[in-house]
């Protein structure tokens, strides 16, 4: 009797264990997405490019051709759809959150009335769609992957035909 006892207690010990733990990776996945959220708002919708310097990791990686490492690269190249387009809009159509890792499938539209990426401006209007995938530390951007169709972008652009 007394050994069903403490086995009925180990397994409730464990179960509620489990379940906080369960309810603690999901409490900092949303806190994740929410973070992620309202920074591509802030950084793409709203221009303000340095709302990074609080959003990123020192240590910050974009995994883009080339590499960026760290805040004051990552800003400049961010910095670069905020002056290459007039008409911005950033949309976050999805957004997913496991451990560690953030997802959004987003959608990016604008007019490029800047220089962008060294482009000079073309006047014309851009609408593409791609993927992020996000690595968060302790509330921070640490790493970042894009994935977009580069050959529509550039073709849109008119810089490819």
């Amino acid at each position: 009797m007394k050994i069903s006892i403490v086995v009925i207690a180990l397994t409730s010990l464990l179960f509620v264990s489990c379940k906080n733990e369960s309810a603690e990776r999901e409490k900092a996945a949303q806190a994740n997405i929410d973070s992620y959220s309202k920074t591509w708002e802030l950084v793409v919708n709203e221009g303000k490019v340095n709302v990074l310097d609080a959003a990123y990791s020192p240590e910050i990686v974009l995994h883009t051709v080339p590499e960026i490492k760290g805040i004051a690269g990552a800003k400049a190249y961010y910095a670069n759809f905020v002056t290459g387009f007039s008409n911005r809009k950033f949309i976050v159509k999805d957004m997913y959150a496991s451990g560690d890792k953030v997802t959004k499938y987003w959608q990016f539209k604008g007019t490029h009335t800047g220089v962008f990426m060294g482009i000079p401006a073309t006047g014309k209007t851009i609408d593409i769609e791609g993927c992020t995938i996000a690595k968060m530390v302790d509330g921070k951007i640490v790493e970042e992957r894009d994935f977009m169709d580069n050959m529509s972008f550039l073709t849109q652009l008119g810089v490819l035909k």
